[in-house]
């Protein structure tokens, strides 16, 4: 039976509804479904118009090495605008023309280093960095997501943490934004899994970028190049998703760069920039015009954003020529303003308090409780956390064990030295493959982290939390079955007691291993870096733990590096734990042969009399290296907001 299907959308944004018809026709019926949907459009009393007046950016700039030879450099000249609802409007021009500059100015991110001066208002009331906050979305240029997370599942982490509704109404607004936005295919596709080739496509990404902040709604958009990276279609199907947004009464402003002419012909309006000055700002159609009336016709069969580009381009070797051009369109501009012309002509917004409803910031409980989840679920999906880590754990255990294999406790000379060995290696080897693991973890979740803090989704040390008690499982586990496999492979004293207080010296060192690494992998900014940098850190406090270097002469000047190294201590308490109640070792007629267990201790420089403040130690550096990781943390955090 041959049949057709045809989709149409209907908008009305006056009374804020969405009707989708859906007609399937066949031979001899004709079906049609009516689909309504309130939630995710803007009504009238809370559409906003975004306006900013004489703004005015610089940057300090340095000529030299001296400070008497800096000044300050212009990116921004008294530039004005207005956005108001229903108007999809663009930022564009050359590379350089103050685009990005502007964009960081108006969302109030990335300003630190600069100077601003001018006026940034919504509904005519003059708004801060909190006010802005609160009423926008910025979906950046970079779409950044943890990658073993499903696309449902990480809009469900979103609703949770950010609407203030019970569990049905955030379950059906997370199916409305996957059907609204075309993510209903990829909905249970995992976004990028590590190490494999699953994962969902550009422009399912950059849809899924919207799709998280339309959960909330928010009645004013700013999009950094939303494009980039897309082919054609793609390109066109995210403009036609903010387009859709506009119609529902959103205010949409976004930066874009060289647009195809079907993308171009989406949009209302457009913002032109050339050397940070405003050179048009209106109906795409007028714009053409106004380069017409002023000796810049666009060419027929010609994308009109390339030409607008082209035109206001700084061509190398002809600069003065270049900058004529643009003064003089900007000085017509500014006598068209005066004359009305080009102005754009639609209702203004019907809200004029101008006031901002405070950001919904879950509690400090259900954000743990769901940053709980997401990060088991990043575990338990990435190969290297999980699969690897057992069995590498495995792995050494069995071959450190076939190395230093015994079967008895009868210790002759030659035990001796192979038991410190082995002890010294197992605590190395936890350490190590408790560490390198870890060292991947900030370097790649830290910009998704510091994203989702700056749009206040979830406290510093919530997130933290979070990340240490999920591992904790890990920590135990593995440790156990790292040191049961050894234990009785290598020839340690058989007996329950030192069995057990072994085991939880290597837990207590895996988790100590642990917060070291969550030190370097806060601080160091790539994963590159890390790797980089934590064997520099390692050796130094290695060759204090002991077995290359006797504790009792370890220099004055490196004490501090003895103190603080956890291979001391639990090399320390490991070597008391195993000789203490070893009361004879064959000499194999060797006159310097060592008799018994407490003279292998006191022979290393370790005394029986340490072991509590070995226990309390360990336990110390454990919490201070997480601290450190955490004041790291919060300091990364705090600098790029």
């Amino acid at each position: 039976m041959d049949f057709a299907i045809v989709l149409v959308w209907e908008w009305r944004v006056s009374d804020c509804e969405l009707s989708a018809h859906k007609a399937v026709k066949t031979s001899d019926k004709i079906w049609v479904d009516y689909a309504y949907n309130r939630d995710t459009c803007i009504s009238q009393n809370q559409q906003v118009t975004l306006s900013w007046n004489d703004v005015t950016v610089s940057i300090l700039s340095r000529c030299g090495c001296r400070k008497q030879n800096s000044s300050r450099k212009l990116l921004l000249h008294n530039v004005s605008g207005e956005i108001k609802p229903g108007r999809l409007v663009a930022i564009m021009g050359a590379s350089g023309a103050g685009k990005t500059t502007l964009m960081n100015v108006l969302t109030f991110r990335n300003i630190r280093s600069l100077s601003i001066d001018g006026v940034i208002k919504i509904n005519n009331r003059t708004v801060n960095k909190e006010d802005m906050n609160n009423m926008s979305a910025y979906l950046q240029q970079e779409d950044l997501f943890l990658g073993t997370m499903t696309v449902r599942e990480h809009l469900q982490f979103k609703a949770y943490l950010q609407m203030d509704a019970d569990v049905k109404t955030r379950e059906r607004k997370v199916e409305e934004v996957i059907f609204e936005l075309g993510l209903s295919k990829c909905a249970d596709s995992v976004i990028d899994m590590p190490y494999s080739n699953k994962r969902i496509s550009g422009g399912e990404r950059k849809r899924l970028s919207f799709a998280a902040e339309l959960l909330t709604n928010p009645p004013l958009m700013f999009c950094d190049e939303p494009t980039s990276g897309l082919d054609s279609f793609m390109a066109s199907s995210v403009i036609q998703s903010l387009k859709m947004l506009v119609h529902k009464g959103h205010t949409v402003l976004c930066t874009i760069h060289q647009p195809s002419s079907e993308v171009f012909a989406l949009f209302d309006e457009i913002y032109l920039l050339a050397e940070g000055h405003c050179v048009f700002t209106g109906y795409t159609m007028y714009a053409l015009d106004f380069f017409k009336r002023h000796g810049y016709p666009c060419p027929l069969n010609y994308n009109p954003a390339d030409h607008f580009i082209l035109t206001l381009a700084m061509v190398p070797g002809h600069e003065q020529t270049c900058h004529a051009k643009i003064h003089k369109l900007r000085s017509e501009f500014e006598k068209a303003k005066e004359l009305q012309f080009y102005n754009s002509e639609y209702p203004s917004s019907h809200s004029s308090d101008g006031k901002t409803l405070p950001r919904y910031q879950a509690p400090f409980l259900k954000q743990l409780r769901h940053l709980l989840w997401r990060s088991w679920i990043t575990n338990i999906r990435n190969p290297n956390l999980v699969k690897i880590k057992f069995a590498e754990a495995i792995l050494f255990a069995v071959i450190l064990g076939l190395f230093y294999l015994k079967t008895d406790n009868d210790y002759k000379q030659d035990d001796v030295m192979n038991i410190n060995g082995c002890i010294f290696f197992a605590i190395v080897s936890l350490s190590l493959d408790t560490i390198l693991p870890i060292l991947n973890v900030f370097p790649c979740e830290v910009p998704v982290f510091v994203r989702e803090y700056g749009c206040k989704l979830y406290r510093i040390d919530v997130y933290y939390l979070s990340k240490i008690i999920v591992e904790i499982p890990f920590l135990v586990i593995i440790p156990t079955i790292f040191m049961s496999i050894l234990y009785w492979m290598s020839g340690f004293v058989y007996t329950g007691i030192e069995f057990f207080t072994a085991i939880g010296i290597a837990i207590l060192v895996a988790n100590t291993a642990a917060g070291f690494g969550y030190v370097i992998s806060a601080g160091a900014p790539s994963i590159t870096a890390a790797l980089a940098i934590a064997p520099l850190l390692i050796m130094p406090l290695m060759m204090n733990g002991g077995f290359f270097l006797n504790t009792r002469t370890v220099p004055d000047y490196f004490l501090w590096l003895k103190y603080s190294s956890w291979f001391m201590y639990s090399n320390e308490l490991m070597t008391v734990n195993q000789w203490t109640n070893v009361h004879h070792i064959g000499c194999n007629n060797n006159a310097t042969c060592i008799s018994n267990g407490n003279l292998v201790i006191e022979n290393l420089g370790y005394e029986a009399d340490n072991l509590f403040f070995d226990w309390i130690c360990l336990a110390a550096l454990t919490v201070a290296f997480r601290i450190l990781s955490f004041l790291i943390l919060f300091i990364k955090a705090k600098v790029s907001m």
